[in-house]
């Protein structure tokens, strides 16, 4: 669940982000510098208020808390997600008036039933699996449910059990019962032990650890197997059971999780099964009437010798009746070896059943089947537990490998000592594999195996409730094959099926592990979006790059048996922000987006979202257009002095400015992200590689000037290009350039990826007289280790610490840090953004002796630079 909370940092800070924040954001960069780097998240807590009632050892309040089975996982869950538990003592009735009314968020320990799902919601991962039992005053006899009959027994007003009893007893014909609800299962308890009532109903939970204190004894009288969940308000407490059932999931297919160890705790013998009612009440009903009938069977077996004849006679047939049921039955003694074994356990195991008896587990099955046999078998020899286990079987030769349910008791002399204990295992392969067919029969599509309507319906939903919990945007992009209908009306239904199953291929092969692509049906796929970041903009960018992605995976051409076939599709976006957190909305309205783009021409993206269309459209226009001004060579440089002492002249820095033949001059800061993105500026920088080096032998031809360092500006994806090396070297060939006047510029982002290969490329370039230089430096995440390694010749102090560096004194440590870290590494230091006589003399002060910017002149064309106008200031 928590699925991953993880902070991407992509691209360098911007100077548009809050004042308030730099200076204490940037101090802490340069201490990364330094080696001190700290982190922490404080999640804001919430007060959830539980609904607590007595039924130990499942919940009870205690000392203070909660305490319990459901009261040890909640606070399990609750040290997790940062939440304090505020305990509301209730009776089980008020506490489920409290539930329907809000006051309370949650009540563990409720049995879902159709009735209660109208009023409450109830997580998706059952917490607990029990079942229902009575339990009867020793002076009452009570062996079946028809010994109901005028009996008095007493029930927990509102409970499942008092429900399902009167039912049971009507629809039975049971006259004369009379049910006698209490507030509480103890005042249940003490009317059966004081006579005033004849038996008690409760859960096996509760019922096999009070019993003995009541002086009760059980009954073969079992019913009910029931489902336990944490529930809350109708309406009002999704997002908490969200959080309870993820880590249900995780923790009860984990055997070494918080969930076990508090069922070991507690010593329950709950276990992780996912069986349908109706198998519940076949099995409980066959293992009473089986339990009862080897009992006697044992009993019998040491009566006196005079009864040997009639022992044997009845030995016989309930050995018929046993080899003829259709679940494998076993006695084991306590060393654990068989007593007894029926016609289908000896099937199981491939042997004789005399060949099985005195056998342990051990000789019959591989090794660790044979260990989880023995401990479950010593959890009910040692202590007397029932356990219903889910169990894998094979034989000591690996061929028969099956899956049981099993439930595992004690058989007691008279004197209570346990003896033997008793196996009846049902085999439900066949039945789990036919749920699993059933499963991908209701949530997939058959044709492309992608998740269909439903199942992408229910993620949605539980996508829609994580973004209203952590506000993390998501997106849903419905996309559509355009002409679709002439496909099959020409080909047939058979070639577009076959292009719908490529389809479904090459879609998936663009889409992020944790996202959801579905086929609705026809030619109409979705993809859920999840966790796309906590602002809009960077929700809109990567949608539009998976989306490019989605649209070029139409390119190539679909291979069909009768030839190729060429197709396109379109593609509608709704952000989660805008479906008022209702799944149908949100698919509404990216079908509406969707038919949108085929309106505008097919084959493209539109946003539901009228100004995030806007942005997207100047975007693509503005990539459009950027292709043109790439073939036409639109684009011009300028270039800004750079100076040392006394304002002599050093260099310049060339920067690229568009001339747009409608626009006029473009900032960069609007085509260089859309040249990023798109992969153009790997040809944009080419460019200005080749014009910078053509001005750098221009300069040489005057000897006033030649000395000069021109510096370009090299972006990362133009860097890691397997080419750039040779692609510079190249450069510096065909101009006749001087390398050791050419500098190239590098951000710290650089730095994320790839130092290695990073190094390698600098030494090769630096090995041929190019010099480095670290751009906007304090504003990146570099550290020392990598400064040290890297072949650099300067530090470029970001014009963000020379703003304010005469009114704040954290941007005057900051430059003095850097000053002396370069002076450290023997570094130049070069101070960007310097616009006044005042930001000069304080960094002369500082020891700052190479600087930039408009104090000493604006980006300008070449000859300005040469004649001396662009530093005359």
């Amino acid at each position: 669940m928590r699925q991953d909370r993880t902070i991407r940092l992509h691209g360098r800070p911007t100077l548009a982000r809050t004042r308030g924040h730099l200076g204490h954001r940037t101090i802490w960069l340069v201490l990364c510098l330094l080696g001190m780097i700290g982190t922490s998240a404080v999640a804001s807590p919430r007060t959830v208020r539980v609904g607590v009632y007595q039924n130990p050892p499942k919940i009870f309040f205690a000392r203070g808390r909660i305490s319990g089975i459901f009261g040890d996982l909640l606070y399990a869950i609750a040290d997790r997600e940062g939440w304090t538990i505020e305990p509301v003592v209730c009776s089980w009735r008020q506490c489920l008036e409290k539930l329907q009314a809000g006051q309370i968020d949650l009540m563990p320990d409720v049995a879902f039933n159709k009735p209660r799902a109208q009023l409450m919601d109830f997580g998706k991962t059952p917490t607990l699996y029990s079942w229902s039992e009575l339990y009867r005053n020793p002076n009452v006899r009570l062996m079946s449910i028809r010994d109901l009959s005028d009996k008095r027994v007493a029930v927990l007003s509102g409970s499942i059990q008092e429900t399902y009893l009167s039912e049971m007893a009507r629809n039975y014909g049971i006259r004369g019962v009379v049910f006698m609800p209490t507030e509480n299962l103890n005042a249940a308890f003490e009317l059966a032990a004081s006579g005033k009532a004849d038996a008690v109903a409760t859960n096996y939970f509760f019922g096999d650890a009070e019993a003995r204190q009541y002086h009760l004894d059980s009954t073969p009288i079992i019913f009910q197997p029931s489902q336990l969940f944490f529930a809350a308000p109708k309406g009002r407490g999704q997002a908490l059971l969200n959080a309870i059932d993820f880590y249900l999931e995780q923790w009860e297919t984990t055997p070494q999780s918080p969930y076990y160890r508090i069922l070991d705790h507690w010593k329950t013998t709950a276990r992780e099964t996912h069986i349908p009612v109706l198998f519940w009440w076949g099995l409980g009903a066959l293992g009473g009437l089986l339990s009862l009938a080897l009992l006697a069977m044992w009993v019998q077996r040491r009566q006196v010798l005079a009864q040997d004849r009639h022992l044997r006679i009845t030995e016989d047939k309930l050995a018929l009746i046993l080899d003829s049921v259709d679940a494998c039955i076993y006695i084991k003694d306590t060393e654990l070896r068989y007593q007894y074994v029926n016609h289908r356990q000896a099937e199981l195991v491939g042997l004789p059943a005399k060949k099985i008896l005195g056998q342990t587990d051990d000789v019959l099955y591989t090794p660790e089947v044979a260990i989880r046999m023995r401990v479950d078998d010593r959890r009910v020899l040692e202590h007397g537990e029932r356990l219903t286990v889910e169990e894998e079987n094979r034989s000591a030769n690996g061929v028969l490998r099956r899956t049981y349910l099993t439930v595992k008791q004690p058989l007691r002399d008279d004197d209570g000592e346990i003896y033997a204990l008793c196996g009846i295992a049902t085999d439900f392969t066949e039945h789990k594999r036919n749920q699993q067919k059933i499963h991908q029969l209701a949530f997939y599509d058959p044709l492309t195996g992608l998740p269909n309507r439903s199942l992408l319906l229910d993620r949605a939903k539980h996508a829609l409730d994580n973004y209203v919990r952590s506000q993390s945007v998501g997106a849903l992009l419905f996309i559509d094959l355009d002409n679709f209908k002439i496909l099959n009306d020409t080909l047939g239904h058979g070639q577009g099926d076959i292009l719908l199953g490529q389809a479904a291929t090459r879609l998936g092969a663009q889409v992020r592990h944790n996202d959801t692509l579905a086929r609705l049906g026809g030619d109409e796929f979705v993809l859920l979006m999840e966790n796309l970041g906590e602002t809009l903009d960077t929700a809109i960018s990567d949608v539009e790059n998976i989306a490019r992605k989605l649209l070029q995976a139409f390119t190539e051409p679909f291979q069909l048996d009768n030839g190729i076939y060429n197709i396109t599709a379109s593609i509608g976006v709704a952000l989660f922000s805008e479906a008022d957190h209702r799944v149908e909305e949100l698919l509404k309205r990216a079908d509406m987006a969707m038919y949108e783009a085929k309106a505008s021409g097919r084959d493209q993206v539109k946003f539901f979202n009228p100004m995030m269309q806007a942005s997207l459209s100047a975007r693509a226009a503005v990539e459009t257009e950027l292709h043109e001004a790439l073939k036409h060579e639109q684009f011009i440089l300028l270039y800004q002095p750079q100076v040392g002492c006394e304002g002599r002249l050093l260099g310049a820095e060339a920067l690229v400015r568009w001339q747009h033949p409608r626009d006029g001059l473009v900032s960069p800061a609007v085509f260089i992200p859309v040249a990023e993105s798109t992969g153009q500026i790997l040809m944009l920088g080419r460019w200005i590689l080749h014009t910078a080096c053509l001005q750098l032998v221009a300069w040489q031809g005057k000897p006033e000037y030649a000395g000069l360092v021109l510096s370009v500006n090299v972006s990362a994806r133009q860097f890691h290009h397997p080419d750039f090396v040779s692609e510079v070297l190249r450069t510096l060939d065909e101009t006749g350039a001087d390398p050791t006047h050419l500098g190239l510029e590098l951000t710290e982002t650089l730095l994320a990826d790839d130092i290695d290969n990073l190094i390698a490329k600098m030494k090769a370039l630096k090995a041929r007289g190019v010099r480095f230089s670290l751009d906007d430096f304090g504003t990146g995440y570099s550290s020392l280790s990598y400064l040290k390694r890297l072949p650099l010749d300067q530090l470029k102090i970001d014009q963000s610490f020379v703003r304010d560096l005469l009114v704040d004194p954290n941007d005057t440590a900051i430059v003095r840090t850097i000053l002396a870290l370069g002076e450290s590494l023997d570094l130049e230091v070069m101070a960007e953004g310097v616009e006044t006589i005042e930001q000069r003399d304080a960094l002369l002060n500082l020891g700052c002796r190479r600087q930039q910017g408009y104090f000493f002149g604006y980006p300008g064309p070449p000859e300005a630079l040469l004649d001396g106008r662009a530093n005359a200031r």
